[in-house]
């Protein structure tokens, strides 16, 4: 049998279950090999499940001779890797001239390859996940449509955020781990700058989620945000040069903000001083800690009277004296880490969800009109998550398309053109992501 194609994906980690899925389902209705790749041998045999057309690799990404084989026969590529391995995928890429694509954000080392991709006629494509890449897909197919109405754009307010379903909403954090847990320990580090009513705003990563906006969805509870990193730049990647208010957030219940503006401001996501740590409880370190930094006082206050906020850390364990740490030296944020992915890991059978919402508002023809346009995504379980779907199909839908030359787009790119978003978001609609617009009038 000749399998004339093959889709090469680096990394079989739990955001890669769902692409694996649909490449696997591809891979047969195409008569094409998929070819999975990472040094955890058995966790990719129990993603492939011994399907057709599929080989699994177990490969040290570092090893140059491994790597660069296994591109070489390769048709098309996606990592995803962690980001910064993402480099040494795209130069043997480009050497062997093949496509290219990851979730993840465009660095700037990548940027400086941007001419030899366009040079060899190759299209990498990055930033076609989740939040960036559904975000950017949909956000720019209304940005298009209101362009070509006439209209002109004065605020756009993009939220997303990966939360717990309300089925499984049990804790008081309101929240459960659905993708790489140390993001979430790191989240907000960088700070944030946005722009505000014409004005370019800083937040840093102390005050960022002190603030109590809110946004409301139909069928959900309040949710609210914090900014996300450098907004700023993404003004001229959506072209909209003018514009007086352009912010992008992360969505969060207010719960869970409340409580990790003191986990902030508590230092726990310090990743500086290290603590030794062998034989020691969860409880234990928060007492070291809490002592380190001369803070008793407070936790003795805390301590006094019942509140929600005794309650979130008495449940990721203030005073559990049971739960060992398993390393011997660590610094708050590990631990931290740690942590959550104990406290409050989504258990089997358990769902997630993926919430986004665009807002915008704009002038046609001196009228003033408002647009939200929202996606709920509910997980089937704790493997099949929404946060894993959200992410791997976008790359899943645009590698197949590559391949049967329906998207032609060359250089390096991410989803904000036409020719990309308009026909995987018609896919995705298929696979049950789809967004709910509403238009209103607003008053001058």
């Amino acid at each position: 049998m000749n399998l004339s194609k093959n889709i090469v994906l680096f990394g079989a980690g739990k955001s890669a279950t769902v692409l694996i899925d649909y490449l696997k389902k591809k891979a047969v209705e195409k008569n094409w090999t998929f070819t999975l790749a990472d040094n955890n041998l058995e966790l990719v045999r129990s993603k492939l499940e011994g399907h057709p057309n599929t080989r699994g690799i177990r490969i040290d990404i570092e090893n140059e001779t491994e790597r660069k084989q296994l591109i070489a026969g390769a048709d098309i590529v996606i990592s995803m890797m962690p980001p910064f391995l993402h480099y040494l995928i795209a130069v043997d890429c480009i050497e062997f001239n093949k496509n290219l694509l990851t979730a993840s954000y465009i660095d700037p080392k990548i940027k400086l390859l941007a001419d030899q991709i366009k040079e060899k006629g190759l299209l990498f494509i990055y930033e076609m996940g989740l939040d960036p890449g559904i975000d950017h897909m949909s956000a720019m197919k209304l940005i298009h449509q209101i362009k070509k109405s006439g209209g002109i754009i004065s605020s756009f307010k993009s939220h997303c955020g990966g939360l717990v379903a309300p089925a499984n909403d049990d804790n008081p954090w309101h929240y459960k781990i659905s993708w790489n847990p140390r993001n979430v320990v790191l989240a907000g580090k960088a700070g944030a700058i946005y722009r505000k009513n014409g004005k370019v705003l800083e937040e840093p990563y102390e005050t960022i989620f002190e603030s109590g906006e809110s946004v409301l969805i139909d069928g959900m509870k309040p949710l609210t945000f914090y900014p996300n990193r450098d907004s700023i730049s993404y003004i001229n990647t959506y072209d909209l040069k003018e514009i007086q208010s352009f912010i992008r957030t992360t969505l969060r219940y207010p719960a869970f903000k409340k409580g990790w503006s003191k986990i902030v401001a508590w230092g726990l996501t310090d990743e500086t001083y290290r603590y030794h740590t062998k034989d020691l409880s969860i409880a234990a370190f928060f007492e070291m800690h809490f002592q380190r930094i001369g803070l008793q006082n407070e936790i003795v206050e805390l301590r006094k009277n019942e509140s929600d906020l005794l309650n979130q850390f008495r449940f990721i364990g203030l005073d559990d004296i049971d739960t060992i740490l398993p390393m011997q030296d660590a610094t708050a944020a590990d631990i931290l880490q740690f942590i959550l992915e104990t406290k409050l890991a989504l258990k089997k059978g358990e769902t997630d969800m993926v919430v986004m919402l665009h807002e915008l508002e704009y002038t046609i023809h001196d009228q003033c009109f408002k647009t939200n346009s929202s996606l709920i995504a509910i997980g089937e379980n704790d493997q099949h998550t929404a946060m894993a779907k959200t992410v791997g199909l976008p790359l899943g839908i645009a590698t197949v398309m590559i391949l049967e030359g329906k998207i032609k787009e060359t250089g390096l790119q991410i989803p904000i053109i036409e020719s990309i978003y308009e026909p995987v978001l018609a896919e995705l609609a298929k696979e049950g992501i789809v967004f709910i617009e509403k238009t209103s009038q607003k008053e001058v």
